[in-house]
């Protein structure tokens, strides 16, 4: 997954807004006690990351890769 993935992801699950200001400000045990942004700075892998932030939100499962989009024709 790339960053840009995640920051996709965290915007459809969370919002645009609240999205960043979760990112700066969730310290979450499973990324070594970090913020997700502060994890991203230290090169943790964004799908790691991302899955520790659904873990933490209690986000379901199934909403974990993303919402259901229409292919592009």
């Amino acid at each position: 997954m790339r960053e840009s993935e995640f920051w996709r992801l965290m915007d459809e699950e969370f919002g645009p807004q609240y999205s960043r200001t979760l990112a700066g400000d969730l310290v979450v045990g499973a990324l070594g006690e970090r913020t997700p942004l502060g994890a991203l700075r230290v090169g943790l892998n964004p799908r790691r990351v991302w899955e520790a932030v659904c873990e933490a939100q209690d986000v379901p499962r199934q909403r974990w890769l993303g919402r259901d989009t229409a292919p592009r024709s």
